[in-house]
């Protein structure tokens, strides 16, 4: 399975979950920038829903940025992929100086992107969304932050994700949605799309117009 872009994407994955969705909740759909911005907008369209973000980030094993080895959330709530750490063994204040890195661009985005209004998720279903799921760590980082928010559900949704990390996310959300399930023993997000570029946050920017916070 490969997907032209995000946008179609979105609009398949829109449509897989038209009728998931619990519309006595007053669902919202939320962002997990930058890739997954684009995802949401759709999925937010197909369904006709309100759309904002939610930002959280990977933490990057100091080495090798790319590979996370956790996430955290915008209360500074750290989520730590043990094994990963082990493995590169990071120190305890290494993992605190990528996390205060990290915590500083999520204050960065909350000011351009949400311009200091956080979407308000209480009693509400919401559906966390971004374009593909590997380890799983900022999903969850995601889904336990609006729980604590007081969320009354928390569904997350992706096109793409290994079959493994789907299990993992179901422990913490309360209904996980992967258009496709994949087992490659070396999986990237990137390879299941034909055009996966980097969106930039003037393109982010540019999706949340029109009121859609």
């Amino acid at each position: 399975m490969v997907f032209s872009d995000r946008v179609s994407a979105g609009i398949l994955l829109g449509e897989y979950i038209k009728d998931k969705i619990d519309r006595e909740l007053n669902p919202i759909v939320l962002g997990i920038p930058r890739g997954g911005v684009v995802v949401a907008k759709e999925v937010a369209r197909v369904l006709s829903l309100p759309m904002s973000l939610l930002i959280v980030r990977k933490l990057g094993v100091p080495q090798n940025p790319e590979l996370a080895f956790g996430a955290i959330d915008p209360d500074g709530e750290v989520y730590l992929d043990r094994k990963t750490v082990g493995y590169f063994k990071i120190s305890e204040d290494a993992i605190k100086q990528v996390a205060q890195e990290e915590l500083k661009k999520i204050r960065e985005r909350e000011r351009n992107f949400l311009k200091g209004k956080m979407p308000e998720v209480r009693d509400r279903e919401v559906i966390v969304v971004d374009d593909g799921i590997a380890t799983g760590y900022t999903v969850i980082a995601g889904v336990n932050f609006v729980k604590r928010k007081g969320a009354v559900k928390v569904l997350v949704a992706s096109p793409v994700c290994p079959t493994d990390t789907i299990r993992k996310i179901k422990e913490y959300a309360d209904e996980v949605y992967c258009y496709y399930e994949s087992d490659e023993p070396s999986f990237a997000v990137g390879m299941f799309y034909r055009d996966f570029h980097e969106v930039r946050d003037e393109e982010v920017m540019e999706l949340l117009k029109n009121g859609v916070l």
